[in-house]
């Protein structure tokens, strides 16, 4: 299986359909409400608390609807670890699919503040992560870190209309069922090794509402990576056993996959696109 490391595993997460308070962040993750940093930071190293920047981000228009925080095998680094806080914009709120900025940081020194786009798709309650489309950016903890994290979701706020645009062409694709089983194929390949797959990529298609019945781009995307993020796949291990596949709850690593499935969703339209021309 591919690097997937053990010790940044979700510990706990909350998700939810109104935006979350401070309350149930100290409860579900309570790294975001760190009073210090952790003692092996430097004296160069700025302290701002992530709810500090949440407060802010608040008063902007942005909400939190879902957080989450990371184990460690480091005790002394309990509530300083990396945690991740999904926030949406008031003029994002509402819609079948919407647009969200994902902050990741900690304060153990396993991460800078870093900010991504995503989308959450309300069929399936998956939350996909953009990849190359719009900016990642990442603030170091250092200098004025506040302002450095709210001109960031702006930033990324600003590129949404790329995201929409994304969206639409991807729902406007019909895949074939050759198509289906090579971007099943693909994906596999981004979570597993060769040789190292617990079962046949083309279970990654067995759709799990009728919504998502469709043979659209943007439909198999989500059932795919639903399925490789999720998990509960039928599976079996390499004694020959029965099992199903756990879900992916490394939290840099599965940010990385989320991408990478968005780059590869990406590199399918622009093949249909091809073929439309061709044609």
């Amino acid at each position: 299986m591919k690097r997937y490391a053990r010790s940044m595993k979700v510990t706990s997460s909350l998700q939810s359909i109104h935006p979350i308070t401070d309350d149930p962040i100290m409860k579900y993750a309570p790294s975001i409400l760190a009073a210090d940093k952790h003692e092996s930071r430097s004296k160069g190293y700025t302290y701002v608390p992530t709810i500090q920047v949440i407060d802010r981000l608040r008063k902007e228009g942005f909400q939190p609807f879902y957080v989450a925080q990371s184990g460690t095998r480091d005790e002394t680094r309990t509530d300083f670890t990396r945690h991740i806080v999904r926030l949406r914009h008031a003029d994002h709120i509402g819609k079948t699919d919407v647009n969200e900025v994902v902050l990741l940081n900690s304060h153990d020194g396993t991460s800078s503040y870093q900010m991504m786009a995503g989308v959450l798709n309300f069929v399936c309650a998956n939350g996909l992560f953009i990849g190359d489309l719009v900016s990642n950016i990442r603030v170091p903890h250092r200098g004025n870190i506040v302002e450095g994290v709210i001109e960031g979701s702006y930033t990324i706020l600003q590129e949404f209309e790329k995201v929409d645009q994304s969206k639409d062409e991807m729902k406007s694709i019909t895949l074939s069922d050759y198509e289906r089983r090579a971007f099943a194929n693909s994906a596999m390949a981004l979570r597993y090794d060769q040789g190292d797959e617990p079962f046949e990529p083309s279970l990654l298609l067995s759709t799990r509402r009728m919504a998502q019945r469709e043979p659209s781009l943007w439909n198999t995307f989500n059932v795919v990576q639903e399925s490789l993020i999720r998990g509960g796949v039928p599976a079996k291990t390499k004694a020959g056993k029965r099992t199903t596949t756990r879900a992916m709850n490394n939290i840099p690593e599965a940010t990385k996959l989320n991408q990478a499935l968005w780059m590869l969703a990406e590199s399918m339209t622009g093949l249909k696109h091809k073929q439309l021309e061709a044609a």
